[in-house]
C-alpha cells in the first residue's frame, strides 16, 4: 500500500475531527480499556472463499490467458460501545495451478498474455472507526468499500478479486425516505495492487469529494449526485460529475433514468464539458424477466469523452470489459437482456450493440451469457461467458469465467 506524507496529514487532520466528536467517550483508562474489551468479545469474525478460473482468447498477438485463482477473505465486524464500532477485512489471493496471464504486474507475463486484472498478494481491504451520530447518521474514517448507488460512479469493483477501496472520511444519513452519502476521499486503492510492482497505479492520491442524495416518494425515487474528482498521480481523469436519476414503477414497468453533466476539475489539462444519460424498462413476461436500456456516454467533439474512473465498470457496457476506457468519441451502448430462475438456478443472457456517440462508428456487439447456482446457504457456483465481436473498436474477445464462492 503507498502511503505518503501528504496522505498521513490528511488522516491525522480529519481523524481529530472525528475524534472530537467523541467527548462522550469515559476518560479513565479502565472505562476506556473495558469498552474496547467489549468491542473485540462481541464482535463477530466471517471468513469468505472465493475460487475463479478465468480464460481470455482475444483476435490479436498475445497469447491466450489462462487464471486459477484463490480470494481468501476473513472479516471481523466489532460490536458498537459508546457509539464507537471497528471494521476489519484482510485479503489474500494466491494462484492454484495455472498462471499464465497478465495480471499488469511486472513479471514474465507482462505483454505476453492476454490481461486478467487479479495479481496476487494479501492487503488490507478495511480498516474503518464508525461513530454512530443521532439514530440513522453515523461517520466513518479510514478505509472503506464504498457503493453509491447503481456504482455506475463510485463502487468496490466488487467483481475482481482484489476490491476496490477508498481511504475516505463518510457520512451516511438515512431518515424517513431521505438518504444522504458523502464521502471524502483521499486515497484510492485499485485493483491491481499486489506483491509485484505494478505497470497500472495501485494508488491515486486523491482529493475527491462524492455525494448522493436521495428520496422516495409513493411515485417513485429521486436522487441527486455530484463526483469532484482530483487526482495528483492521473490528472487526465480528474473531473466533475452531476445530474440525477428517476426509479419508479408505471403500469407493471419498471423505469429507470439518469442524466450527467461532465466537465474538467482540478489539474486536469484537457478543456471539455459532455453529456452521459441512461434510461432502462423492465418487466416480467410470464417467468421471464425482460430489460430493454440505452446508455449514452457523450465526448466533446471527439477530443475527450465522459468517464467514470470509480465505478465498478464491469456492471457496464458488456462483460467483455472492452469499454473500461470511454473511446474519445463516446461509446452508446443499446443492450437487451433476458433472465429466469428454476429453484437455485439461476440464468441470463444479454445482447449489447455498440456504437459511437460522435462519428457513427459501429464498434461492435456483444453476447453474455451468466448461469449461478445456489448449492446451500454457504455455497454457490457461477459460470459466465462473455463474447465480444469487435467491428471499428478492439479485437475479438472471447471470456470464460467459473467461479465458486463459499461463506462461512
Amino acid at each position: 500500500m503507498k502511503r505518503t506524507a501528504g496522505n498521513n496529514l490528511k488522516l491525522v487532520q480529519v481523524g481529530a475531527a472525528v475524534f472530537s466528536i467523541g467527548l462522550s467517550v469515559p476518560s479513565d483508562a479502565q472505562s476506556i480499556a473495558d469498552d474496547v474489551t467489549a468491542m473485540i468479545t462481541g464482535g463477530t469474525t466471517h471468513l469468505a472463499l472465493r475460487y475463479r478460473l478465468e480464460t481470455v482468447e482475444q483476435d490479436n498477438l498475445l497469447r491466450d490467458a489462462t487464471a486459477s485463482t484463490l480470494r481468501t477473505r476473513l472479516s471481523f465486524q466489532s460490536a458498537t460501545a459508546n457509539r464507537f464500532s471497528l471494521a476489519l477485512e484482510a485479503d489474500s489471493i494466491m494462484s492454484v495451478g495455472s498462471d499464465s496471464y497478465d495480471s499488469f504486474a511486472l513479471d514474465r507475463h507482462r505483454g505476453n498474455y492476454s490481461v486478467i486484472a487479479d495479481p496476487v498478494g494479501t492487503e488490507i481491504n478495511i480498516a474503518a472507526l464508525q461513530y454512530a451520530l443521532e439514530e440513522g447518521s453515523s461517520l466513518s474514517i479510514g478505509r472503506q468499500r464504498l457503493n453509491h448507488a447503481n456504482q455506475r460512479f463510485l463502487g468496490s469493483v466488487g467483481w475482481r478479486q482484489n476490491e476496490q477501496t477508498m481511504d475516505a472520511l463518510s457520512y451516511h444519513r438515512s431518515a424517513g425516505s431521505l438518504n444522504v452519502d458523502y464521502s471524502y476521499i483521499w486515497n484510492v486503492n485499485r485493483i491491481f495492487g499486489g506483491s509485484k510492482p505494478s505497470t497500472q497505479a495501485s494508488d491515486l492520491d486523491s482529493n475527491s469529494h462524492a455525494l448522493n442524495i436521495s428520496t422516495a416518494k409513493d411515485w417513485g425515487t429521486v436522487s441527486a449526485f455530484l463526483y469532484a474528482l482530483d487526482f495528483d498521480n492521473a490528472r487526465g481523469a480528474s473531473s466533475i460529475s452531476y445530474g440525477g436519476s428517476y426509479t419508479g414503477k408505471v403500469s407493471g414497468l419498471n423505469l429507470f433514468a439518469s442524466y450527467a453533466r461532465q466537465s474538467d476539475y482540478g489539474d486536469n489539462p484537457n478543456a471539455y464539458d459532455a453529456d452521459y444519460f441512461v434510461v432502462e424498462g423492465s418487466g416480467k413476461v410470464g417467468s421471464l424477466s425482460l430489460l430493454l436500456g440505452y446508455e449514452n456516454l457523450g465526448s466533446d467533439a471527439g477530443n475527450v469523452a465522459f468517464s467514470t474512473p470509480l465505478a465498478t465498470l464491469h456492471k457496464f457496457q458488456g462483460f467483455a470489459d472492452s469499454f473500461l476506457n470511454t473511446p474519445a468519441n463516446g461509446i452508446e451502448d443499446i443492450y437487451l437482456s433476458a433472465s429466469s430462475s428454476l429453484n437455485a438456478l439461476n440464468l441470463s443472457t444479454s445482447l449489447h450493440r455498440y456504437n459511437a456517440s460522435e462519428g457513427g462508428q459501429h464498434y461492435g456487439n456483444e453476447w453474455d451469457v451468466v448461469a449461478g447456482y445456489k448449492i446451500n446457504a454457504h455455497i454457490n457456483v457461477e459460470a459466465k461467458v462473455a463474447l465480444y465481436s469487435s467491428k471499428d473498436f478492439g479485437v475479438d474477445t472471447d471470456k470464460f469465467w467459473l467461479s465458486v464462492n463459499m461463506a462461512f
